[in-house]
This record gives C-alpha cells, structure tokens and sequence, in this order.
C-alpha cells in the first residue's frame, strides 16, 4: 500500500513544474501577449495539425495544457481533440524499451506516428468546420481597459465583467510585486490545486490496481493485460478503448506492454492509444464544468478510436499481416 501511495506522489511531482509553466504561460498569454486572440497562432488554420503533432510528445504534458488553453478558449475544440488524439502518454518510451526487434519498433513507432497525426488532424479539421458557426473563442480586449471601463459603467453586470477579463490581454507594465503575484505566486497555487485534484485521481487508481491484484497494483496492471490478451480478435477494439478512458500512466503502458507481447493486434493498440489522453482528461473534467460539452468530447474521441482500430484490423486481416 505504502508503494501505491509514492507512486502517486511521485507521478503528480513529476508534473508540477509543468503545471506551473502551464500556468505561467497562460497568464503570459492574457495579460502579455497577443497570441490568445481568435486569429492567433493558437487557434490559426494549421492549429490542428500542429496539436496532433505537439500531442505526440512523450507523456500527456502536453493533453495538460490543451486541456487549459481549451477552458479559457484560446484554442478550438478541434485543436483539442486533435492533441487529445496524438497523446499517447508512456506509450511510446514502453515500446522502445520493449523485446521486439530494432525494425519492428521502428515501423511500430512510425506507423502510430503516422496514423495519429492522420486522425488527429482530420478529425480536428473536422470537429472545426462543424463547430465553426458556434465555436466561441472569447475575443481579446485589454485588460486594463476593461477594469476602467467597469469602474466607469454603474450599470454593466460585474460577473459578466469578470468573465470577460479571464480572457483578456494586458500590455501595460506592472509593478515588481503586482508581476510577482500575478506571473508567479498566482500559478503556484494554481498548479498546487490542480496538483492535489490529480494526487486524488493517481491514489484512487493506483488502489483500484491494488485491489484487482490482491494487494499488489503490478499484479493488477498485469491482471488487466491478461484481460486484454486473452479478448476475442474482433473485441479488443472496445475493451483498449475502455482501457485507454483511464486516466493514468497506468493504462497506456498496459496497451503497449500487451501488444509488444503479441497480446493484441496493431489496430486494438492503435484505438486504446486514441482514446488515452492521459491527464488531460482530468483537468478537462476538473475546471471545464460544460459536462453535456466533456461527454461529446469523450465520446469522439471513443468513436474515432473504435473506427480506427476496426478499420486498421480489417486491413491487416486482408493484407494478411
């Protein structure tokens, strides 16, 4: 149990730096620069395949900042899901610490690139153009423009007031103690709190493993990878895309150690791997409160998953491979 604990700890240290770059940049973002605007690099015509690209990086570092940028809309759903797709947490670092030959993790890696960049730009296009008379990306005015102007109004509602600041962008100077607050102080207990939220989440997972292995969460982990192998051809899909809605560590490695193993097909890997978008969905979940918004969200992402595995099985099958 006291390893279940440290592991967790040590998963949710591990990301507090980039939690508070995170938030560092986003404040940046707001009061600094231009970039949040709607005709920003953010939220340009490249931005979902740049996201799918950006997504590929190792751990969900980077499904974490899509998932803020995303609240405060400085990027459009599209270029959300787009990140969310490519992310594939540990995934990749398993398979080149994996047994299979040089060749076969090299066309492995390739081929996941490839494949997820494909459909997180797609979908991301996608997602975009239908999205396009509704998408809402708060437009960026001057903050202390704002403040002045809701001094001066007596009669302008103050919550609206404050909405509306949340998205926009300061280019006045600040004094030492005000910036020191404000770029520094303020994103610490940001990321502190977000930090705590995702300690929670590590421990509850962490136990759930635990307990499917009988006090031991490497048991459990290689319970769940039984589980997978020992699934029907044509029902990996579904089940690796159940397993990659779990958002920890825990479950991108179990795919990839699986399919290393010859457990499950390419395609099963492919869609498990789609649908995982490791913590990103946490912090989706924790500071987006549009619940109705998160499910639509999720179920793309599960559907993109499932055509994607299937899709790529069928292939195979017909290729022979």
């Amino acid at each position: 149990m006291s390893d279940v604990l440290l592991d967790a700890f040590l998963d949710t240290l591990i990301l507090l730096p980039f939690l508070f770059l995170l938030y560092i940049i986003i404040e940046l973002l707001e009061h600094k620069t231009q970039v949040g605007k709607p005709n920003g690099a953010l939220s340009g015509k490249f931005a979902p395949l740049l996201g799918s690209v950006t997504g590929l990086v190792p751990m969900c570092g980077f499904s974490v900042m899509a998932a803020k940028l995303y609240r405060h809309r400085h990027i459009t759903v599209g270029t959300l899901v787009a990140v969310f797709i490519a992310t594939s947490d540990e995934a990749f670092i398993v398979l080149i610490l994996s047994e299979l030959s040089v060749l076969e993790k090299l066309y492995s890696l390739l081929a996941f690139c490839g494949l997820k960049i494909l459909f997180g730009a797609a979908v991301g296009y996608l997602l975009d153009v239908f999205y396009a008379k509704r998408t809402n990306i708060s437009p960026v005015t001057p903050v202390c423009e704002a403040k002045e102007h809701a001094h001066h109004d007596h009669g302008h509602d103050h919550s609206h007031g404050a909405e509306q600041e949340e998205f926009s962008v300061c280019e006045h100077k600040h004094g030492r103690r005000e910036a020191v607050s404000l770029y520094l102080v303020s994103p610490l207990i940001h990321a502190l709190k977000i930090a705590a939220f995702i300690f929670a989440c590590n421990l509850l997972f962490g136990f759930l493993f635990y307990g499917i292995g009988n006090g031991n969460a490497e048991a459990g982990e290689e319970k769940v990878i039984g589980f997978l192998q020992g699934s029907g051809y044509w029902y990996q899909p579904v089940l690796c895309c159940i397993v990659g809605l779990i958002p920890n560590c825990a479950s991108s490695v179990a795919l990839t150690e699986t399919f290393a193993v010859g457990g499950i097909a390419f395609g099963s890997c492919l869609a498990g791997l789609i649908v995982n978008a490791g913590l990103g969905y946490l912090v989706l979940l924790r500071d987006f409160k549009k619940w109705k918004e998160n499910f639509l969200i999720v179920l793309v992402l599960f559907a993109v998953g499932m055509i994607a595995g299937y899709c790529v099985n069928a292939v195979a099958i017909a290729a022979g491979i």
